[in-house]
């Protein structure tokens, strides 16, 4: 299989060129070694080279000895390691000396150094429709956070093929791989998150069956506000079984180290009204091809509850955003206030010029979504904020085109970085 360019590779140079150490960090498979090794001139896996325990014990310096840049591959497995190459960045004082890969976040203790010479971190997703050859890349994120206007036209694609691909997912291993097969292979890493990673990451046992019992949970209110209360709840109703609130905030807690569950932040914004903002996080698997498996829904299931099948999309398109918004210097945020008023997805660049985004699996919810758009917007306190730079409606099934009314509608499959 041909090496498909990543979206965050110009990041990973830009990022090698200003810092001694660059800590790439995603979920396992979704393609952090493969790429890190593109940009290495000697591989360290500490999940694999039985010495390494030995050394580390030993003479841990001996580590670090080779070709630069170092990839450390899976440096989690000794975490230790993390110091001694944060030393010899200092020592060093040269740019792009290591390149660290891993599936677990950092330890709390290790403080992560955003200062030249020191440590960089870039995060990496499993692959867009863009990297994957699904997506055109005709409509920019870049044009849409300016707002530039763009003339475009994308015929629609059908929903059985949307709903394939979100159960395969973007993982670099299933490319070209066969449907029922992929369905297998991530029916298999739940069941080694369940069963191993859980445990290894937080350093104390979990029980596989309440892990899977959790996971089922997320993936029924998946892009949705669901809280923690919630969550109990929805344990005790639907899996006959139920977590205790420390253990409930462990288990997320382990999930988010390993990368497997992601919180879309609230925007907070000025506005008109007298309404409070909501401020709870929607909550995401890292893939929405995950909340198929764990569920065990396939392609068939999906055709029959398009309304899940909704949300689903939901997440992959807040997938998507998140990607190419880091590309950008933007964050993906969602509007929700106690009037009621919901916006799926703000972009915002870090200079705070912002984009609005509703997603519709369907064309049949284009015009509501487009009076939400508009709605938000008249509600925006203009003597505090700007407005936004673009409106727009991410659609399924539905062509892409600018409106009369200037609001873009795109497709999943046109949009790109």
């Amino acid at each position: 299989m041909n090496y498909i360019k990543r979206v965050v590779e110009d990041d990973l140079i830009a990022k090698m060129a200003a810092s001694g150490a660059v800590l790439i960090k995603g979920p396992k498979s979704c393609g952090k070694t493969e790429t890190a090794s593109r940009y290495a001139k000697s591989v360290l896996r500490m999940d694999r080279d039985p010495q390494v325990p030995v050394i580390m014990a030993t003479n841990p310096q001996l580590l670090l000895e080779g070709e630069t840049p170092r990839l450390i591959d899976e440096w989690q497995e000794q975490p230790e390691i993390w110091n001694y190459v944060r030393h010899e960045v200092d020592k060093r004082k040269v740019k792009g000396e290591f390149i660290l890969t891993g599936s677990a976040n950092p330890p709390e203790h290790a403080k992560l150094h955003s200062g030249a010479g020191r440590f960089t971190v870039l995060q990496m997703d499993t692959m867009t429709w863009l990297e994957l050859g699904y997506s055109s890349g005709t409509v920019k994120m870049s044009d849409l956070l300016l707002g530039n206007d763009i003339n475009y036209y994308k015929p629609a694609i059908s929903l059985e093929s949307i709903i394939e691909r979100i159960c395969v997912g973007g993982w670099p291993t299933l490319i070209n791989e066969d449907y029922k097969n992929a369905l297998n292979m991530n029916r298999g890493y739940i069941d080694l998150l369940c069963e191993v990673d859980m445990g290894q990451v937080s350093g104390v046992k979990r029980n596989p069956s309440k892990v899977r019992s959790l996971l089922r949970s997320l993936s029924r209110n998946v892009a949705t506000l669901v809280d923690n209360k919630t969550l109990e709840k929805d344990l005790k109703i639907n899996e006959n079984g139920e977590l205790s609130r420390n253990t409930l905030s462990e288990y997320l807690d382990a999930l988010t180290k390993l990368m497997i569950l992601y919180e879309q932040p609230a925007f907070n914004p000025h506005i008109r009204s007298s309404a409070s903002l909501r401020k709870s996080p929607k909550r995401h698997l890292c893939d929405p091809s995950l909340a198929v498996a764990v569920l065990g829904l396939d392609k068939e299931a999906l055709l029959k509850d398009i309304k899940y099948t909704g949300f689903l999309f939901e997440s992959l398109a807040i997938h998507e955003l998140n990607v190419y918004a880091k590309v950008n210097d933007a964050v993906v945020y969602h509007y929700n206030d106690s009037y009621g008023y919901e916006i799926d997805a703000i972009v915002q660049k870090r200079n705070g010029d912002y984009a609005a985004f509703e997603i519709k699996l369907g064309v049949g919810f284009i015009d509501e979504a487009a009076k939400n758009l508009k709605r938000f917007t008249e509600n925006i306190d203009t003597e505090k904020m700007e407005l936004p730079k673009s409106l727009n409606i991410i659609t399924g099934t539905g062509m892409s085109y600018r409106r009369p009314d200037g609001i873009n509608v795109i497709s999943l499959s046109a949009l790109g970085v």
